[in-house]
């Protein structure tokens, strides 16, 4: 489109010019044209002895006026004749049969108002300027220098002007000034050379303007309907194959526009999935609390009567757990899309955290460690509330699955590849299935040993921890550790990006 609009300028600009060079040249020559016959007339009238006076000579108006109508008179130009004093002593137009003027205008249509006249002000003020500026022209002429002017005349008419000095020897005798009233033809016949040039810039850009609604208008306009069709929820995408191939802008919006709504249909899927599972999880306590209260008024003794009770609590608390969880877990989105990414330090968020842990350890809590191998920061630009999350979860998941007298570590080091960071969470548990190292990080996934305390975990914390550090262009991965056969343990691998070198 800009190079096609482009060029079409560039034709109307070269024609302009191209034509203003030729239009200046044909003036210049008819300038030079009539500088020739002024010098050859001039030389005539001061040489030939029209002249009288001696020994100071001058113009013989009668005989140079006859001179001039005898010799000089060709179609289209005027003559004039200037004594020493600038005074006109002879006029072409008086002393030949050539009458000036031009054709009447053909008759108007019956009807047609008539422009209004011109007023005897404005020709009286046109012919005096005209006059002033041929005295001008002449005046200088008589001071021995050449003139060559475009200026107008007594008509309004543009005319090329030459104005030479008459000379006997070297004594100025008078102007002999030659005119030419073809500048308005000459300039008639630029405008209409210049016509090819503007009808082939129009067509250009015509063509400009089909291309642009052939290839641009109308294919915005199917991406204009196809959004409609997605907003009336006629459509869970948009699907334009012919336009994602195009490798211009419009492939671009297209293929963007593709993405987001693939991206939206996931998210709404995803939504649905989870509203499911939220309501299968919450059922199950639910059904636990009403059974229990309607088996409550049936109990006989205080034993069978507290049992009753401790169940209901510890579904109450699985419940408020469960609940938290899933408000977290639906606000995570919206609150990684409000928070601005910095620069972090994982070695100072670590500690910070574990700090936390330290000050509010209790007895028989399992106690947790950083080991920082480090000699350096480890910077990385994410955000530090949700990243802060990513950690307590991994901890907490840890210290639920440890045994009594164990402890939970914490590793900050550099990771194998040179772009990433990397920090372990290692447990002293009984490890995760084979089966399940990656279905752990599925919402609403619990696998609980025996012993573990009811309703301390709603199976949401790893697939948080997922959703953020992919937010954050990383990886999270879960693995056993083992001695031969046995295994010691589970450890948690998280890799983040250096600052600075954010992964595609």
């Amino acid at each position: 489109m800009l190079a096609l609009n482009l060029l079409s300028l560039l034709i109307m600009i070269g024609g302009a010019l191209a034509l203003n060079e030729w239009s200046r040249g044909l003036i210049n020559a008819r300038q030079e044209s009539l500088s020739v016959q002024a010098e050859l007339l001039s030389n005539v009238l001061g040489e030939l002895g029209i002249t009288q006076g001696d020994p100071y000579p001058m113009l013989d108006d009668r005989a140079a006026a006859y001179w001039l109508r005898d010799n000089f008179i060709p179609y289209g130009q005027r003559a004039r004749l200037f004594d020493v004093d600038g005074i006109q002593v002879s006029d072409s137009y008086n002393v030949s049969d050539n009458i000036p003027g031009e054709p009447l205008p053909p008759a108007l249509p019956s009807g047609t108002t008539a422009p209004p006249p011109v007023s005897e002000a404005e020709i009286e003020q046109a012919r005096s300027e005209a006059d002033a500026a041929l005295a001008a022209e002449v005046e200088l002429a008589l001071q021995g220098q050449p003139q060559m002017n475009i200026r107008r005349n007594e008509e309004g008419e543009r005319v090329v002007s030459v104005s030479l000095p008459v000379r006997h020897v070297q004594q100025v005798l008078g102007v002999l000034t030659l005119e030419a009233g073809d500048v308005n033809a000459i300039l008639a016949a630029q405008r209409r050379a210049l016509m090819p040039f503007a009808f082939v810039a129009l067509g250009v850009n015509l063509f400009a303007s089909l291309v642009l609604h052939l290839f641009v208008a109308r294919p915005v306009l199917r991406l204009s309907a196809a959004a409609d069709q997605v907003r009336l929820q006629r459509a869970r995408a948009i699907s334009l194959p012919d336009l994602t191939a195009r490798k211009d802008e419009v492939g671009g919006l297209a293929r963007a526009l593709e993405s987001m709504t693939d991206t939206m249909s996931m998210r709404m899927d995803a939504i649905e999935r989870f509203a499911a599972d939220v309501s299968h999880e919450i059922k199950n306590p639910l059904t636990s609390i009403r059974s229990a209260l309607e088996t409550l008024p049936l109990v006989k003794t205080e034993e069978q009567r507290a049992r009753l009770t401790n169940l209901l609590q510890n579904d109450v608390r699985r419940l408020d757990r469960l609940i938290t969880d899933i408000s977290n877990a639906s606000r995570l989105d919206a609150e990684l899309s409000r928070d601005r990414p910095r620069s972090i330090d994982l070695g100072e968020l670590l500690s910070d955290i574990i700090g936390v842990y330290e000050n509010s350890l209790r007895e028989g809590d399992i106690p947790v460690r950083l080991i920082n191998s480090l000699s350096m920061p480890a910077q990385v630009v994410g955000r530090d509330t949700p990243l802060g999350q990513v950690f307590r979860n991994l901890i907490d998941n840890a210290r639920s699955f440890s045994p009594q007298g164990a402890e939970v570590r914490v590793y900050l080091e550099k990771d194998d590849s040179p772009d990433f960071w990397r920090v372990r969470v290692e447990d002293d548990g009984p490890g995760i299935p084979p089966d399940n190292l990656e279905t752990v990080f599925e919402r609403f996934y619990t696998s609980r040993p025996k012993g573990t305390a009811f309703g301390t975990n709603s199976g949401l914390g790893l697939s948080i921890v997922r959703q953020i550090v992919k937010a954050h262009e990383g990886t999270v991965v879960a693995i056993n550790r083992s001695e031969g056969d046995q295994v010691k343990g589970a450890s948690f691998i998280v890799r983040l990006p250096l600052a600075g070198r954010r992964t595609g």
